[in-house]
C-alpha cells in the first residue's frame, strides 16, 4: 500500500453505504459521478474517509477530481496527488480542501497538466 494511503482511514462500499446511510448502489453512483475516487485496496475497493463531510461527499471534491481527470490524470494518479502533501499547498490538497482552500487547490492541480 502506497504511503500515503496507509495514513488514512478507508471505508469499503458498505462501511461507506452505513456512513452516509444510503445503499450501497447509491455509493457506487457517487464514485461513477466522480463525488467520490475510490481505490481497490487488497481487492476491495474503499474510499478515504476524509472525503466525506459529515454524511455526504465534500462538496468541493467533485470539481477538483474533474479538473484532475480533464489534466489527464488518472483515478490512482488523482488519489496519490490528494493524499500526499504538496509542496505549493504546504498540505495534502484533500485537507486544503478541508480547510476551504478550494480555489488555491484547482489552480495547483491546473497548473500540474
Amino acid at each position: 500500500m502506497n504511503d500515503v494511503y496507509s495514513a488514512r482511514e478507508w471505508l469499503t462500499v458498505p462501511d461507506l453505504a452505513e456512513r452516509l446511510d444510503t445503499t450501497p448502489s447509491r455509493v457506487r453512483r457517487f464514485i461513477e459521478d466522480r463525488h467520490l475516487l475510490a481505490s481497490r485496496i487488497d481487492g476491495v475497493l474503499k474510499v478515504p474517509a476524509v472525503f466525506l463531510d459529515g454524511q455526504e461527499p465534500l462538496s468541493s471534491l467533485r470539481g477538483t477530481i474533474i479538473v484532475l481527470s480533464d489534466n489527464g490524470f488518472a483515478d490512482e494518479e488523482a488519489m496519490t496527488w490528494l493524499l500526499g502533501v504538496d509542496d505549493i499547498l504546504g498540505a495534502a490538497p484533500i485537507d486544503a480542501l478541508i480547510a476551504g482552500r478550494k480555489a488555491e487547490v484547482r489552480r495547483v492541480a491546473q497548473s500540474l497538466a
